[in-house]
């Protein structure tokens, strides 16, 4: 593929990826400001306990497979469908052994009513296993749109009902159908889109050679899970299932902001990637422009929601909900370093070192395990600083890593990444000390957002940015 063609199919990924994910936030953010105003804090909490166990069991019967599949440089039918059939046992002897597990599950939290909603929600990822080769079938040939209809179909319909339960009083019982529906409609949509099905000829022997590859991708998902969701496992066995919740709020919002840009960049990072791996100097050059592009996207983004936090937890879900503001605050600060680790890591897998992957997360962890164990008596904030500390410290371990496989220095990181780092949070003091007197609300929200949002532009225009001239290049193109 050559070099032009590769950039604006690249191009034409992002373009979906990013058309996709906003649209996903914006649903979620529709829905999300419902459900917030009609539910409880104890509500949230209720579910969040829960998210560990469903992620892990899901991570457990994905296991690894999608990036596998899309690693391999020739592919068949008999692939695919040995996937098929292992992930559907696998979700199926995952549920049966959570099920049977429940009410340990309500012991550890001290909460017996979770019993009975641990069982239904678990129900997701026995429904998603079926659809995981089909994923893989989409995500392997790029066909971003179709993965972008299905997670808004899903989305809408989810949200609905959601919301309709939530008004009639089903308390958190509509927040885990809101997640089953999600799951039934997007793996319905995954193999509406994919021309492939499975067949009935058992045969699991081609996962012999993708396992090497995915075993180490299962065990650094099943870590990435419980790094996301470390602090809803801890707060709810030492604070309170309110606390949970609050903790949840902040960082549903915070996952809807960064989710928008890694979810764009990570649509197409390692499938383009992994087509540029055997030319060293290529790969560094698209990885860099992937870098630039991140960094000029997340910062603005992430600094920026952390900028107007207070202000739009409290217009959109009320002041009962203000301790998940400050929360949001913080985890903001990391949120923006997510897309640019996740990058890295792309970049790690496209180069067939999953171990690298995985050994790397693990690590990151063991380190935030023992830290959030230490120092919880000092409060949820001291945690979350802690975190975030710890998040972006460990972008720098992952340039290391980076740096093996293509060169990548670390003041080249730095050279890509501080320009939109400095001139942000600049923008952003400035922006927050000339806002500082405003008393309405509504008026210093809308003030934080548009002058924050002009004086970005206006920097990136005066400056010459190369990554921002090529983005409004390609925007006119689509309008």
């Amino acid at each position: 593929m050559t070099e032009q063609s590769l950039k604006d199919k690249t191009a034409k990924g992002l373009f979906w990826g990013g058309l996709s994910n906003g649209i996903q936030q914006l649903l979620n953010l529709f829905f999300g400001i419902f459900l917030a105003r009609l539910l409880t804090q104890e509500d949230y909490g209720m579910v969040g306990v829960l998210s560990i166990f469903s992620l892990i069991a899901s991570a457990i019967q994905e296991s690894g497979f999608i990036s596998a599949l899309a690693n391999r440089k020739e592919i068949k039918h008999e692939d695919y469908n040995a996937v098929f059939w292992f992930s559907s046992l696998a979700g199926l002897t995952m549920y049966t052994i959570l099920f049977l597990c429940a009410p340990l599950i309500a012991e550890f939290f001290h909460t017996p009513e979770l019993v009975p909603l641990a069982r239904y929600t678990f129900l997701g990822f026995l429904i998603s296993s079926t659809g995981v080769a089909h994923s893989a079938y989409l995500f392997r040939t790029l066909q971003v749109k179709q993965r972008t209809m299905a997670s808004v179909i899903g989305l809408f319909l989810s949200g609905t009902v959601g919301v309709t339960l939530a008004y009639y009083g089903f308390a958190y019982w509509g927040i885990a159908t809101q997640s089953l529906v999600y799951i039934a409609t997007t793996t319905s949509c995954f193999w509406y889109f994919s021309p492939w099905r499975p067949t009935f000829h058992f045969d699991l022997s081609p996962l012999g050679q993708m396992i090497g590859f995915s075993s180490k991708l299962l065990i650094t998902n099943i870590c990435h899970h419980i790094h996301n969701n470390l602090f809803s496992l801890v707060l709810g066995k030492f604070y309170t299932v309110s606390d949970v919740g609050n903790y949840n709020q902040a960082n549903k919002w915070n996952a809807m902001g960064h989710s928008f840009i890694h979810g764009m960049v990570n649509s197409v990072a390692q499938p383009v990637l992994a087509q540029v791996a055997d030319d060293k100097e290529r790969q560094l050059r698209v990885f860099r422009r992937m870098m630039r592009f991140t960094c000029f996207i997340s910062f603005p983004t992430m600094l920026g929601l952390s900028l107007t936090a207070p202000e739009l937890i409290t217009i959109a879900i009320t002041d009962k909900w203000i301790e998940s503001a400050k929360i949001l605050q913080l985890l903001c600060i990391s949120g923006a370093f997510i897309p640019i680790i996740g990058l890295c890591s792309n970049l790690v897998i496209s180069k067939g070192k999953s171990n690298i992957y995985m050994w790397n997360t693990i690590s990151l962890v063991i380190v935030q395990l023992i830290t959030a164990l230490l120092i919880y008596p000092l409060g949820i904030h001291t945690m979350v600083i802690a975190y975030v500390v710890i998040n972006i410290a460990w972008l720098f371990i992952w340039n290391y890593f980076v740096h093996r496989e293509i060169g990548y220095r670390l003041i080249d990181l730095l050279k890509d990444l501080f320009p939109y780092l400095f001139i942000t949070v600049g923008i952003m003091a400035i922006t927050s000390s000339a806002t500082a007197n405003c008393t309405d609300i509504y008026m210093r929200f809308v003030a934080k957002i548009g002058m924050a949002a002009s004086l970005y532009l206006i920097v990136m225009w005066l400056s010459g940015s190369v990554t921002f001239k090529e983005s409004i290049q390609y925007l006119k193109k689509k309008l």
